[in-house]
Order: C-alpha cells, then sequence, then structure tokens
C-alpha cells in the first residue's frame, strides 16, 4: 500500500466535500428520480439494478486501496455484518480520482478487498465521482439530492429506505462514527 505525507491527507480530508452542481438542468434530471431506479456493475462486471435493494436504507462509499482512509473497510464490513440482516445495503464504489490511489484491475480490488479486510458487502465497478461528462449517474444523483460530492476516498451517503432522501457524510466520518451509526439506526425504523 502506497502511502502519503499526512500533511497531504489532511489537506485533501480537509474539504470532505465539495459542492455539487445544482443548476436547473441537473436538478430537473434527478427531481422525479428514487436512487431504486438506478443501476451499476458489480467489480466482476454484472449489472446490478438497485430496485434489487429497494425496501432497506443503502450507504453508497467511494473507496481506495491505497488511501489512508482505507482501513475504513474494517468498519463498513462490520456496519454490513451488523445491519445487513436489517436491511441495510453497504456498497462500496472504488474510485481512482484521489491522487491515484484505487489504480488496481477489478481482480485486484477484489482479492486486496478480501484478503486485507474479508469485504462481503457488494463492490462495484470503477467509477468517477467528480462532477463532469464521466461523472457516474449514481453520484450525479448522490450529489443532487444531497447537494455535497466526495473531495477525498471515504465519503459516504446514507440513502432512505424510499430512495429520495440523501443524507451525505465525509471522508472523515468512521464507519462507526455515533452520528453515521444513529443516522443508520433512524433509516432502518419503519
Amino acid at each position: 500500500m502506497r502511502t502519503f505525507p499526512a500533511a497531504i491527507l489532511m489537506l485533501a480530508a480537509a474539504g470532505c466535500s465539495q459542492s455539487a452542481p445544482q443548476d436547473p438542468d441537473t436538478l430537473a434530471r434527478w427531481k422525479d428520480t428514487s436512487f431504486f431506479e438506478l443501476e451499476s456493475r458489480t467489480l466482476e462486471g454484472q449489472a446490478l439494478p438497485f430496485r434489487s435493494l429497494d425496501g432497506g436504507p443503502v450507504l453508497v462509499v467511494n473507496v481506495a486501496s491505497e488511501c489512508g482512509y482505507t482501513p475504513q473497510y474494517e468498519g463498513l464490513q462490520a456496519l454490513h455484518e451488523r445491519y445487513a440482516a436489517r436491511g441495510l445495503t453497504v456498497l462500496g464504489f472504488p474510485c481512482n480520482q484521489f491522487l491515484g490511489q484505487e489504480p488496481g484491475s477489478p481482480a485486484e480490488i477484489r482479492a486486496f478487498c478480501s484478503e486485507e479486510f474479508g469485504v462481503g458487502f457488494p463492490l462495484m465497478e470503477k467509477v468517477e465521482v467528480k462532477a463532469g461528462e464521466g461523472q457516474s449517474p449514481v453520484y450525479g444523483f448522490l450529489g443532487t439530492r444531497s447537494g455535497e460530492l466526495p473531495a477525498w476516498n471515504f465519503a459516504k451517503y446514507l440513502v432512505s429506505r424510499d430512495g429520495t432522501t440523501v443524507r451525505f457524510f465525509g471522508t472523515r466520518v468512521a464507519p462507526d462514527d455515533p452520528e453515521l451509526i444513529a443516522a443508520v439506526e433512524a433509516a432502518l425504523k419503519p
């Protein structure tokens, strides 16, 4: 795993989010859309329609294997194990847009996550999360709904069970942070 000076990590994580585009066209594009109408591909290239996740909240995280925050995989796996039976789905989206910290192939990413952290939650295809032409529609939706986009790896979005409300948690909010746990618990209530 590549390491970076603490000053770079602190600087990068200081702005844990950036404003998402909120222009009329972008807002109109996602206005009547539910998260569960979207889909993506798994790390292995299989389609995953999010309607198959409908009914429970979803925690979406942009992940990277060579980041100072990579140990958060352990906490994300713990969340998955603790709440999956109650309906929470954790989805990891590898992203290489922040200092090239996810350069691996799908097979390398899967091997790393499985061997180092025992990741059992779904890992999706590598995506771009920043606003622009190559941005994943998933992150277009999440950014528009929350008003925020990741400014670094391991930013988190908690999507409500109805797929319309999205709450953003920055990189520094660890998976076991009481604020995130409280939000997950609230989202799990019927």
